[in-house]
C-alpha cells in the first residue's frame, strides 16, 4: 500500500511539472515576439492605455548635450548649495545622484532639520512628466524648481536675497552670460537652467528594454511569468503602462488616512475638488526598486507590503457609515482598486518582474568645484 501510494504521489508531481513547464514554455513563446503582437492586456473599460516602450539606446549627443551652457549652469546650481538661505542645502541634499536622484527617506529632511510631508520623488526622466509633485500643482519643471528653493522647510531661500548672493560671484555671471547672453539674470534664468539640466537625468535601459527589443533571453522564467501577470491578474497596466510605466493621472488608492496621523487630501489641496480627496499622481515604476521606500509618504519599505497592499484592494476604506457617505470630503477609493486575490508565489512573480524594469544605477559625477 505504502509503495501504491508513493507511486502516486511521483506520477502526481511528474505530472504537474509536465503541465508547469509546458505552461511555463507556452508563456515565454507568447512574449518571445515583437509587442504588438503580445496579447492586449486585461484594462478596464474608459482606460486610455498605451502599450510598453523600450528606452533609446543613449546616442553619443548626450555628452554634447551635457556640454550645453545652460546644462552645466544648472547642474553647478543644482548641487550648489548657495541657492539655499543656510548655504548648507543643495537640491541634490534630497535628489542624490548615488540614490536614483531621491533620498531613500520617507519624507525629506531641509532647513533646520525640519522634516517634509511627502517622500522625495526620483528625478529620474522628468523631461517626460506632465505636472510635477505629489499633487500634480506644477505644469513644468521651471515651476516645479522655485518651490523647495523657497520652503521653509526645505532650502528656506528669501528669492530677493538669492540674485545678489549669485551676482556677487564673477564666475556665475561669466556662466549666465554664456547660457543667456546677459549678466543682468534674475529668477527665470535660474529656474530655466536648473530644469535644462534636470530634463538630461534619464533612467538606463534595463533588461526589459533589452527583452522588448528582441533579447528575449533577457528575462528569466519567473521575470516573464511577472510580466504577464503585471498585464493581465494583477491589473497593473491600468495605471502603470506606456514607455515610463505611468498614465500620468491622479488616483486615490486608499492611503489618505483621513482624520487620522498621516492625513493628506492629496490632489484637494490644488484643486479644492472633494472628487480629488486622496488623489495623488501615478509614478513612474521605471527604475522602481531603486526608488523606495514608497508612496507619497514614504511609509512602504518593503515591495511585498507594497503588493499586499494592493491584492487587498483598499476597499475595506470606502465609507461605511450613512455619516461617512454623507460627508463628501470622505475619500472613495478609485473602481480601478480591485481586489486581485494573487498568491504568495505571484506576488514573488510580480517582484522579480519589477527588478527586470530596474536598471543598474547610474552615479553622476559630482562638480569637482563650484564657483565662488
Amino acid at each position: 500500500m505504502k509503495k501504491l501510494l508513493s507511486l502516486a504521489v511521483i506520477v502526481i508531481f511528474v505530472v504537474c511539472n509536465a503541465f508547469f513547464h509546458e505552461h511555463q514554455d507556452a508563456l515565454r513563446a507568447l512574449y518571445s515576439r515583437p509587442v504588438t503582437e503580445w496579447p492586449k492586456p486585461d484594462i478596464d473599460s474608459g482606460v486610455n492605455w498605451a502599450e510598453f516602450k523600450s528606452l533609446p539606446k543613449l546616442d553619443t549627443s548626450y555628452f554634447s548635450l551635457m556640454e550645453r551652457p545652460d546644462v552645466k549652469l544648472g547642474k553647478l546650481l543644482f548641487f550648489d548649495p548657495i541657492l539655499s538661505g543656510s548655504n548648507q542645502i543643495s537640491c541634490s541634499s534630497c535628489h542624490n545622484p548615488q540614490t536614483s536622484w531621491a533620498d531613500h527617506l520617507s519624507v525629506p529632511v531641509g532647513h533646520d532639520h525640519q522634516l517634509g510631508t511627502r517622500n522625495t520623488p526620483s528625478l529620474l526622466n522628468v523631461h517626460a512628466r506632465k505636472s510635477f509633485f505629489w499633487d500634480g500643482r506644477a505644469r513644468s519643471l521651471e515651476e516645479q524648481a522655485l518651490s523647495p528653493i523657497e520652503a521653509h522647510n526645505e532650502m528656506a531661500m528669501e528669492l530677493t536675497k538669492l540674485i545678489p548672493k549669485l551676482k556677487a560671484i564673477p564666475g556665475y555671471r561669466k556662466l549666465f552670460y554664456e547660457a543667456f547672453g546677459d549678466e543682468d539674470f534674475s529668477m527665470p534664468e535660474v529656474l530655466k537652467a536648473l530644469a535644462a539640466f534636470q530634463r538630461t537625468l534619464v533612467s538606463r535601459r534595463s533588461r526589459f528594454d533589452e527583452f522588448l527589443d528582441g533579447n528575449y533571453k533577457a528575462l528569466t522564467d519567473q521575470e516573464i511569468r511577472g510580466l504577464h501577470l503585471f498585464r493581465t491578474k494583477a491589473r497593473c497596466m491600468n495605471c502603470h503602462h506606456g514607455q515610463y510605466f505611468t498614465d500620468e493621472d491622479f488616483h486615490n488608492i486608499g492611503l489618505t488616512y483621513y482624520k487620522r496621523k498621516y492625513e493628506d487630501l492629496g490632489r484637494y489641496t490644488v484643486t479644492k475638488n472633494p472628487a480629488d480627496v486622496g488623489k495623488f499622481r501615478t509614478p513612474s515604476l521605471r527604475d522602481v526598486m531603486n526608488t523606495g521606500p514608497w508612496m507619497h509618504n514614504g511609509l512602504f519599505d518593503n515591495i511585498t507590503g507594497v503588493l499586499n497592499m494592493y491584492n487587498s484592494g483598499m476597499v475595506m476604506n470606502n465609507p461605511k457609515t450613512p455619516e461617512q457617505w454623507a460627508d463628501p470630503m470622505y475619500p472613495r477609493v478609485d473602481p480601478l482598486m480591485k481586489p486581485l486575490n494573487l498568491t504568495q508565489e505571484e506576488i514573488k512573480d510580480i517582484v522579480a518582474f519589477l527588478q527586470a524594469i530596474t536598471a543598474t544605477k547610474y552615479w553622476m559625477k559630482r562638480p569637482e568645484s563650484l564657483p565662488r
